[in-house]
């Protein structure tokens, strides 16, 4: 029996139902081969493996079933078969390290510490908030060291408390881009590169629209899927049984840190050829991949340059506020390359704003996620909510206005950085704690304040695709995908927000039960003290370093974020004025984030590659191969559901 007509641009409920039966299963998947295993990390970074894996599972069924008797079960749509992708991508991230297992026990770790550091009793528990966390001794012990039940009633205020946080810092700036995606996708026509891996990899199958994988004209794509996932299975299979050879791929150092001046300004410089990485590169534009590794060597030069003059000591660290420290530079530039970018865009903002306070009938409102009436309130009451949520935790109402518009600007920004580049795994360049200490002084800021801005931690710190931020930049993703293939795009939003609340409320549940059962400690990654549990147990001793060594402003923080500030000001109109500038001030973002030093070497051999490419074979050759490029990406992520596979197999034993 033939399958039922659907209507185009339909979010079905079939694709719908799939997707969050998808999202509900990914959750105990994720405890246990993330967190209680700690065998592989599938559903956070950018890219994940878990929305691409899927998919492409559900491809392969589709195209291959999807011929047969079976057609009305089993042969989804392209369409379908993307929706899920963005429901899944949505839904898949948040029990992962870097959300809900930072999230929850951030500030029990606080109590739970203080048992052997009783100067934190004298110095700060006081000024935490009792909805943040229970106080309790055997709900906080039984909390880490497992051996009880999870104490619903004294966790119902803080759960509330922080997912309430939590979704309306999804929800605020999932309207701000249901705001900015039609000047990204049309009006700038920005190359989401990491959109096209979905695109590429799901095509039409037969007349009724069946999605598939790429089938025999997909000979490019399969070389890069087999290439990719070969190299990633051996040299995955190398690590865990070091006897079988593997293809050295890197970080390998080829300069140890020097000892004599100037060259300590150098640090250590690696060699890394990860392919997934090369194959990013060589999809974005030419221009942004050669500033990308130009920049970090003009970084390194600076470096050099800093330990001559005497700006900076003989071994700079990149985390101090010394001139040119590129971390205070990147937050520079990142602030400044969000008004840069908001001022690109005024014409549509504006218009925006008058069919917020105006609405109209026009048809082109009709096809926005959601109506700029709508995203305007919906963000108005999510922002309002997170102040107020600092002003109840004993903040000022400028310093809550201060810390939560730099956490919405941080992660639109990341969205804005994935858009143009795919560079979605780079961290925030700068810490907002770190970057308020310096500009404002610790004096400046109260105690309760201090405990507010580090319980947050969790939200800012670090990016690198793995904390909430990366949920602001699927959601984009999942607009130009929808915008590519003709998605009903407010159907696909209300599917996007029910994935994330209901995959919220279901981690919860399994993260808390599995912590009372096992322990944090008896988990192999809370165990293991690797970041970001590290992280979770040492930020009480970022509170107490803090309350307990005041500082003033420090000029040299200003110096340096006001040099990132001009440089990417400075970038940006060179490259509107003239079309032949070579240097983009993305890539100088990127230069001046933790990280560039592993990936300088991928963008390198990225951008050669395109330019040997384009300068002999022209765009025709260049299109052929993009397919190649998109193989490339899958295959490294199909190889690592391949073994998240295996660990569930052999219950975490290999």
């Amino acid at each position: 029996m033939a399958a039922p007509p659907t209507r185009a641009g339909a979010v079905t409920v079939r694709a719908a139902l799939l997707s969050l039966a998808l999202v509900l299963l990914l959750a105990p998947v994720n405890f246990l081969v993330e967190i209680k295993w700690q065998k592989a990390e599938i559903s956070s970074g950018v890219p994940a493996a878990t929305p691409i894996v899927i998919t492409a599972l559900l491809a392969a069924i589709s195209g291959t079933l999807g011929r047969t008797s079976l057609r009305r079960w089993v042969g989804l749509t392209r369409r379908e078969l993307l929706v899920v992708f963005a429901a899944v991508s949505m839904g898949a991230p948040l029990l992962t390290h870097g959300m809900l297992f930072w999230m929850l026990p951030k500030v029990v770790a606080f109590y739970y510490q203080a048992q052997i550091r009783p100067e934190w009793g004298q110095t700060f528990l006081s000024y935490i908030p009792l909805w943040f966390a229970p106080t309790d001794g055997t709900a906080i012990t039984q909390f880490f060291e497992g051996q009880g039940r999870v104490p619903w009633s004294l966790w119902f205020g803080p759960l509330a408390a922080w997912s309430g946080f939590l979704v309306a810092l999804v929800i605020a700036t999932l309207c701000v881009m249901a705001i900015v995606q039609r000047q990204w996708i049309t009006n700038e026509r920005l190359s989401f590169p990491l959109a096209q891996i979905p695109l590429e990899m799901v095509q039409e199958k037969g007349a009724r629209g069946t999605g598939g994988l790429p089938g025999r004209t997909g000979w490019a794509f399969w070389i890069g899927v087999l290439g990719a996932g070969g190299i990633s299975f051996l040299n995955t299979l190398s690590r865990k049984y070091p006897a079988i050879p593997s293809i050295p791929l890197g970080p390998i150092p080829i300069m140890a840190p020097q000892q004599t001046a100037p060259w300590t300004g150098l640090g250590e410089i690696d060699l890394v050829l990860w392919p997934w990485l090369i194959a990013v590169a060589y999809l974005i534009p030419k221009e942004l991949s050669f500033s990308c590794w130009f920049f970090w060597f003009v970084n390194r030069a600076l470096m050099v340059v800093a330990v001559v003059t005497g700006t900076t000591g003989q071994a700079p660290s990149p985390y101090s506020s010394d001139f040119p420290a590129p971390f205070y530079q990147g937050g520079g530039v990142a602030l400044a390359l969000l008004v840069w970018v908001l001022w690109i865009a005024r014409a549509h903002l504006a218009r925006a704003a008058r069919l917020a306070f105006r609405p109209s009938s026009d048809p082109a409102e009709a096809a926005e996620p959601l109506s700029y009436r709508w995203a305007a309130l919906g963000f108005l009451l999510t922002f309002s909510f997170m102040v107020y949520f600092c002003y109840a935790a004993g903040c000022r109402i400028w310093f809550g206005l201060l810390v939560v518009g730099l956490i919405v600007a941080y992660y639109a920004m990341w969205a804005r950085v994935r858009a143009e580049t795919g560079m979605g795994f780079l961290p925030f360049p700068l810490e907002i704690q770190n970057g308020l200490v310096a500009v404002l002084g610790s004096r400046a800021i109260t105690p309760r304040e201090l405990v507010t801005l580090i319980s947050l931690r969790w939200s800012y710190f670090p990016g690198f695709g793995s904390t909430a931020e990366v949920l602001t930049g699927n959601a984009l993703e999942s607009y130009k995908i929808a915008d590519a293939a003709g998605i009903n795009a407010r159907r696909l939003t209300r599917l996007l927000v029910v994935a994330f609340l209901v995959s919220l409320v279901f981690s919860t549940y399994v993260l808390l039960t599995g912590f009372y059962r096992d322990g944090y400690f008896g988990t192999a990654l809370g165990g293991a003290l690797h970041w970001p549990p590290w992280q979770t147990l040492n930020d009480g001793s970022r509170i107490f370093t803090f309350l307990t060594n005041d500082t003033k402003p420090d000029p040299r923080a200003f110096l340096a974020m006001g040099v990132g500030a001009a440089g990417a000001v400075l970038l940006g109109m060179m490259r509107l004025r003239f079309w032949w500038w070579p240097f983009h001030p993305m890539g100088y973002l990127a230069a001046n984030c933790w990280g560039m030093h592993w990936s300088y070497m991928p963008f390198m051999v990225g951008w050669l590659a395109k330019v040997l490419v384009t300068r002999y074979g022209g765009l025709r050759l260049y299109r052929t191969t993009i397919p190649l490029a998109i193989g490339i990406l899958v295959g490294d992520q199909l190889n690592a559901g391949l073994w998240a596979v295996v660990a569930l197999l052999t219950h975490g034993q290999v």
